[in-house]
Formats: structure tokens, sequence, C-alpha cells
């Protein structure tokens, strides 16, 4: 059983308890090998149906779940040769943001994320994966370098948002996540973004304007965490799934918005079930998607990915005529 069982998962885990219990009692009779099957289904129709039907806040917990797998995991399961870079030549190297050159089935990367921390000291030297002005500066000191020889950009967003200490502010936090954006717009090599976990705010998108924008099934990427929108509106953090209800901001609502481009399927019973499984199909998705950008010229790398973010929002508004006029 993993670390952490959400409270609709727990049928799941109920009947996988059952299975266990059964499997040590049964004899190898075909009557036994029979109900063990259909005891394996029903579980699998379970889960299909619960991970099926999952709720904006269930999405969340999902999302922020504490054996999902983050940047380093899918470093070690999907790329080889990682080669961490540090530090922002300004003020210090922020463990919030990983970066570093790296190879993707051949091809020469350059990969950054957040990083949140498995065990209580990794969460604190990563403020639970919040960047400060110095992981952003870094991040734009390697996509400058991966410009310069030719690399394309792979970043990996899972942030409850940028850090909102004293410090971060006095160090420019807002203005470094608007510099981010705006070299990120103009950067002449290709970039993939994919949100993996959680996609807060300002702090996502400090590393989120790409080529193409992804996420996992199970994520989300909002303006605001549903804690924060309800302490907005309601007064009150309790109004949280209420507000996951408002926002939109799931994998499903987002994709039929435009503002994402691609949702990646998540294993049954979400990322965090199945690590390997997840990394092949984030594998699968990077590779493709770079060799479709690596058809691009540069001018139309910087083009396509202007365009793509400039139409996020556009609507049309459609006259209405009263009933009974004749206009």
């Amino acid at each position: 059983m993993p670390d952490q069982v959400l409270d609709f998962e727990q049928p799941i885990f109920d009947l996988k308890d059952q299975i266990v219990e059964f499997e040590s009692a049964s004899d190898d009779s075909a009557g036994s090998t029979e109900k063990l099957r259909e005891m394996k289904r029903q579980l699998t129709e379970l889960t299909k149906t619960i991970y099926g039907n999952l709720t904006p806040w269930q999405t969340v917990k999902v999302a922020r779940h504490s054996d999902r797998p983050y940047t380093v995991d899918y470093l070690s399961l999907v790329f080889e040769e990682f080669v961490e870079l540090h530090g922002d030549k300004f003020f210090g190297d922020d463990r919030a943001v990983r970066a570093g050159f790296a190879k993707l089935d051949g091809i020469k990367v350059m990969v950054i994320g957040h990083q949140k921390g498995r065990n209580l000291k990794e969460r604190q030297e990563s403020y639970f994966g919040c960047a400060h002005p110095e992981g952003y500066r870094k991040a734009m000191l390697k996509m400058r370098m991966a410009e310069k020889y030719g690399l394309p950009v792979i970043c990996f967003i899972d942030t409850p948002g940028a850090y909102p200490g004293i410090g971060a502010e006095e160090r420019g936090q807002a203005q470094v996540i608007a510099e981010s954006m705006f070299e990120m717009s103009r950067l002449k090599t290709p970039i993939v973004c994919v949100v993996i976990g959680e996609g807060g705010s300002g702090g996502a998108l400090g590393i989120g304007v790409g080529n193409k924008v992804a996420m996992l099934e199970h994520s989300y990427y909002s303006v605001i965490s549903p804690e924060g929108c309800a302490g907005i509106l309601w007064k009150n953090g309790r109004h949280a799934e209420k507000a996951a209800d408002a926002l939109k901001f799931t994998a499903s609502y987002l994709k039929n918005f435009g503002v994402i481009d691609d949702v990646i399927e998540e294993p049954l019973g979400g990322a965090h079930c199945d690590h390997h499984s997840t990394a092949a199909r984030m594998k699968s998705y990077l590779v493709k998607t770079l060799k479709s950008l690596a058809e691009l010229s540069e001018e139309e790398l910087v083009r396509d990915r202007y365009e793509r973010f400039r139409k996020i929002g556009v609507f049309t508004e459609e006259a209405t005529i009263n009933p009974g006029t004749s206009d």
C-alpha cells in the first residue's frame, strides 16, 4: 500500500486487500482461479470507474499525491546522461528548480523543472516546489545556453506557486517571472512544457511558455489554488471544493479551451501507482513532439509560440435578437 491513500481510493484498496487475503487462503483449484480472476476484473473496473469520474477537487488531490513522480524521477526514467547545472550567477542556487543537459532517445536537450522533494529535508530545501527569483533566473540562464547550442528545452511544471516570502519579493519575484516569460516567448529553439502535477499561478507560467504545452491527465493548471480562490471569494478555505469546480482547471477543460495542446494519459489508478509506465508515456510524447517541432525554422518557432499564446482567451460576440422583434 502506498504511503498516502486518498479518501475516494479506499474502495480500491479494500478490494486489493480482499484479493491478497483470498490468494493466501485459496488453493490452485479451477474454482479458486476463476474467483481470483473475477476479483481482479472487478478491481480493474472499479479503478476505471473511480478515476474516470474524478471531480476537480479529487483531481487536485491526485496531483498533490506524495507518491506522484516528480521532475527528478523523470530525469532518471526518461532521460540519459543528465548533468545538472547550478546557480543564477546573481544570488544562489534554488533547489526548487532543477536544470541541466540530458539526452532523450539520442536527442540532446536542456531539461528544466520544479522539484518538491520526497522527504521533509528535501521539501524544506526546495520550499515544497515554490521557486524564488534565483530559480527563475537560473532557468533563464540555462534556456539561453540551450538556444546558444541549438538544444530543445523541456520544462516540467509542478508547483503550487512561486514562493511568496518577503525575501523573494525584495529580490524581484514578479519582475523575474515576467522576464522569464518574455525570454521564453522569443527563444529561437523548440520549447515543450508539461504540467506533471500542480500548475499554480505565476510560478507555473515562469517556465510555461512553450511551442507545445501538455498536461498529465490528472494534473491541474490554474491561475490560483482552490484554497486561495475560496479564501478570496468566500473568506474561508473550507470552500476549496466549490472553488475547484468553478475554476475549470483540469486537463480536459483546458484542452477544450485551447489553453493546452495535449493531454498525456496516465496509467490506471494515476501516475503515483506506476512511475515506469508514466515515464514511458512521457518519453513517447516528448520524442514525438520534438521531432515535429524540428521541422520548423527558428523564425517559425518564435512566431508559432507567439501566436499560440496570443489567441488564448479570444472569443467572438454575437448579437442576440429579442423574441417578438423582426430584426
